[in-house]
């Protein structure tokens, strides 16, 4: 496995709709593991595949689902790996929870979400499987899945606050001599 750069905004690879993967094949496999092992090593519990310049329908999921699966380190024991997720429901009850991001670090905001969703998919096998969620676990499904159509969880805020925070990350790419692509 390997551990892949991770994008910081205002990247405007961040920006990719992202593609439906075809097949789930040991390429696929081995972007989800790599993008586990990536989530793991930078201190996530959620990935989006174009969060490492990868613009294929892919994310990856470590939000613990209650309190029993929750591996000590604020992760899952059971994370999840999944192909061309969708969101096929969502509760009209709306909460509101932090949000950060791996691609804008150092950064969080209050953002209002659906409170329980379900969400379609293929496991690394490429069976279609579907998960029922709510509370940290479904805030994190929807927001890796946001990833894939180029949202991030700052365009769910004001366009001052947004406007800060990517200022500030602009700022702080000139500093460390990052440039953007």
């Amino acid at each position: 496995m390997a551990r892949l750069p991770i994008l910081i905004a205002p990247d405007p690879r961040l920006k990719a709709i992202c593609d439906p993967v075809e097949t789930v094949d040991d390429g696929v496999r081995q972007l989800l593991d790599d993008m586990y092992e990536t989530m793991i090593d930078a201190n996530g519990i959620g990935l989006a595949a174009p969060q490492v310049g990868v613009t294929k329908r892919v994310i990856v999921v470590a939000a613990p689902r209650d309190e029993e699966d929750d591996d000590g380190e604020g992760r899952s024991k059971n994370p999840l790996k999944l192909v061309n997720p969708e969101v096929v429901w969502e509760s009209d009850e709306e909460v509101a929870r932090d949000e950060g991001c791996l691609s804008l670090p150092d950064h969080y905001s209050e953002v209002w979400r659906p409170e329980k969703v379900r969400v379609r998919y293929l496991d690394p096998e490429g069976e279609t499987r579907e998960i029922e969620a709510d509370g940290l676990l479904a805030v994190c499904l929807q927001h890796e899945i946001d990833h894939l159509d180029g949202i991030l969880f700052v365009d769910h805020i004001s366009t001052l606050k947004r406007k800060m925070i990517l200022r500030k990350l602009n700022k702080s790419k000139r500093l460390n001599g990052v440039v953007t692509a």
